[in-house]
């Protein structure tokens, strides 16, 4: 059976229950598989819930940012809005809302949650500074990216379903990666992609996780991930840096270099360095494949 014109050619990630870290290590961390873990918390995962987080942080001014690219000059980071978590929890139990929160490091906002969970012991060399928080609403979206640190995450849901497209560094060019960037082509909409615009889409092969409460993903460095909320919901990344000296130089060229040079030419720029590196990556795209399809 042909699958619709507007769907990736994904399957299943591989679920697991009971793991042990000789397992996780062999199968899946050596190999960098992704793989899905479920009851990998059980043991503490029933105090994470939107009650306890409004209960020791309802008081705190959030930062919150949408799915919508950043254009011209405009500095990624900077938020598009402000409200007290309290609000911001309502928000995501009442109604669909584009608003999330984004990397909001635990230990910086959260010291009390430190006590409230243990570092899965599976086998990775966590990196134990950056515990971080991410919170969307029914419907929200993260646009197509891998990390810039290169590094592993064990990314840990709760209260509500979240759905991960994952994709390996071997689709770099099917995805349309663009030059001086983690991302691909915002224009994109990985969700219901366009392939006769963009008909490099159309060979990608990808992975789909169905996340649950408690449910563990184990995301390897450089590997793609889009993401959506299902349900209003909150997430934990855990991550581990890179380990291997190649993606250990490849973390240093993308934090200390290519971020660095990318923000500038773009602060010089503006929009126009942005639509030019579009350009690129579609066109770059099409000369790697054959296609004979310019923009």
């Amino acid at each position: 059976m042909n699958k619709p014109n507007n769907t990736f050619d994904l399957i299943e990630v591989e679920k697991v229950k009971g793991i042990s870290k000789q397992e996780f290590i062999e199968k899946y961390y050596k190999k960098k598989k992704p793989v899905l873990i479920e009851g990998l918390t059980d043991s503490w995962n029933d105090k994470w819930r939107f009650d306890y987080i409004k209960e020791i942080a309802g008081e705190q001014i959030v930062p919150l940012y949408t799915s919508e690219p950043t254009k011209g000059k405009k500095n990624s980071l900077d938020p598009v809005a402000k409200m007290k978590m309290s609000e911001y929890i309502d928000l995501l139990r009442t109604q669909p809302t584009d608003l999330r929160i984004f990397f909001y490091m635990v230990k910086d906002n959260l010291p009390q949650l430190l006590k409230d969970f243990e570092f899965p012991d599976i086998g990775l060399p966590y990196f134990k500074r950056i515990p971080a928080l991410f919170f969307g609403g029914q419907g929200a979206k993260v646009f197509m990216h891998y990390d810039i640190d290169l590094g592993d995450n064990l990314h840990i849901h709760f209260e509500g379903r979240k759905r991960v497209l994952l994709f390996g560094p071997d689709q770099n060019t099917n995805l349309y990666k663009v030059p001086f960037s983690i991302c691909n082509l915002e224009s994109i909409d990985m969700s219901n992609p366009d392939f006769e615009k963009y008909p490099a889409l159309k060979n990608a092969k990808g992975l789909v996780a169905n996340m649950n409460h408690g449910d563990a993903l184990y995301i390897p460095g450089e590997w793609w991930h889009f993401i959506t909320y299902v349900d209003g919901s909150f997430s934990m990344s855990l991550r581990s840096l890179p380990q291997d000296p190649r993606r250990f130089a490849g973390m240093l060229y993308n934090v200390f270099f290519m971020r660095h040079v990318d923000f500038w030419i773009r602060k010089i720029k503006g929009q126009k360095w942005i639509d030019y590196k579009d350009k690129w990556a579609y066109n770059r795209t099409h000369k790697k494949l054959g296609i004979n399809k310019r923009a």
